[in-house]
Formats: C-alpha cells, sequence, structure tokens
C-alpha cells in the first residue's frame, strides 16, 4: 500500500515527519533512483526507498509503556556517558525506541516509548498539549491561597506565564500535602520550580497518565506493550489534537 514518503521514514526510525521531510527536501531520499519529492508516495513493497543510498528497513511499529523508577534517565542515553542507567537500559526489544514524556532524573512514574516517529513528535511537541497527571508529594499543608495561585498560572518561569493547571487535593497535613496535578505544558522540571517558588518543594513526584494512557499497575522499573485499544486511544487522541 502507497504511503508518503516521509511517513514510511518515520516508521522506519529516521525521526519525526519533520525531519523526514528536511530529508527529502535536502534530496538525500531516492525512491527506484530518483530523488524523491515531497508529498510524493510510495509502495515499501514494490519501491526502492533509500536514503543516502541505503535501503531503508521498515520496522515492526512499537508502543510501550514504562514505570520509571528514581535515580533512572528519561533519556535513551547518558549524553554526559557517565554511566548513569537509562530508560533504554530497562527495555530489552530492539531497535530504535523514542522516549515520550520526560522525567527529570529524580520523578518516576509513566513514559511511552516507541518507534512510530510522528506519533513521538505529537505527543511531545507543547503546540498539541496533551494532558498529563502527577501525583505529587510536597512539603507542608499547602492552604487554597497557594493552591488557587498555581491554578489560576501567570506565575514566571523562565520569562514567560505558565498556563493555569488543574489542582484537586487528595490529602494535607502540616508536614505535608498530596495532590493530583493535571497539565497540558510541560517545561523542565516545572512542578518541582513552581512547588519551589510557593515555599512548599516537593517530596515526591510520579506521572500517572498521558493522555489518554494511564501508568496502572505497572511495577517500578518494569515495562509492557500497550494494547490494541491502548494503541487506538493514543492514536485517536493524536488525531483529534491537530
Amino acid at each position: 500500500m502507497a504511503e508518503r514518503i516521509q511517513k514510511l521514514l518515520a516508521k522506519a526510525g529516521y525521526g519525526s515527519r519533520r525531519k523526514c521531510e528536511a530529508l527529502i527536501t535536502a534530496g538525500r531520499v531516492q525512491v527506484n533512483g530518483r530523488t524523491a519529492r515531497l508529498g510524493q508516495k510510495a509502495d515499501p513493497d514494490t519501491d526502492k526507498i533509500e536514503v543516502d543510498g541505503r535501503k531503508i528497513a521498515l520496522e515492526e511499529t512499537l508502543y510501550i509503556k514504562l514505570n520509571k523508577p528514581v535515580g533512572v534517565l528519561s533519556s535513551t542515553e547518558d549524553e554526559l556517558a557517565m554511566g548513569r542507567p537509562t530508560v533504554r537500559d530497562l527495555v530489552d526489544v530492539p531497535g530504535h525506541l523514542y522516549p515520550v514524556g520526560r522525567l527529570d532524573k529524580q520523578s518516576e512514574g509513566l513514559i511511552l516509548l516507541t518507534n512510530d516517529g510522528e506519533l513521538a513528535h505529537r505527543l511531545t511537541h507543547p503546540r498539541y498539549g496533551h494532558m498529563k497527571l502527577y501525583r505529587v508529594e510536597v512539603e507542608g499543608y499547602m492552604d487554597d491561597a497557594a493552591l488557587d495561585h498555581w491554578r489560576r498560572g501567570g506565575l514566571d518561569l523562565d520569562g514567560r506565564a505558565t498556563a493555569p493547571a488543574k489542582i484537586k487535593v487528595i490529602d494535607r497535613n502540616q508536614n505535608r500535602s498530596l495532590l493530583h496535578i493535571s497539565l497540558r505544558e510541560g517545561r523542565k522540571r516545572q512542578i518541582r520550580r513552581l512547588a519551589a517558588m510557593l515555599d512548599h518543594p516537593v517530596m515526591q513526584l510520579i506521572r500517572l497518565r498521558i493522555g489518554p494512557i494511564k501508568l496502572g499497575d505497572i511495577p517500578s522499573g518494569q515495562w509492557r506493550h500497550l494494547s490494541e485499544e491502548e494503541v487506538e486511544s493514543l492514536r485517536s487522541s493524536v488525531m483529534e489534537s491537530r
């Protein structure tokens, strides 16, 4: 079945659709020996598709959810080459995998990994604003004034105002407050930084959900393939965000 070449390249692990389009525009992609055009379609069963003279190999599309433990990097490699464990070390399947929804080293919970470059791009790019749910425990009793301040948004983070957030109080006492926080934006260490700004440092942060996909009962450090129903719900959420 013929598909757009950039989609086939994404399936073969060459990155997001934008990156694949850049490869085509740069003249690095050939179909049956001729330079490919942007928007052109090809059938991988009958056409020879090459990047820089090398035939592409379509991989089985994988969708995996992982419960990242504390102390593990959410990237696929340690950029500082210090031997720190990464999420890729925990998932023993071959091929390219892109992490969706990064967490800082001290945070834990749901991370998706896939070799579907286009889907990974749509789930991570800020313009699409997929909802993410976190279970957050902070120091001290966070009063209603502080909660409302956070909910309204408008807090300065790197020179830009934060968007409103949905925050539900699960429990609180003088020692700590347990919250469920839903966000559509995901700036670097956003929850930790905002909690510290409000004088309630984070004690524990667990991501419970990305879009329609829930962490569920997967033990820390373990993973599983998404079910067909989960993959379909994920694809539907991506289509709705266009």
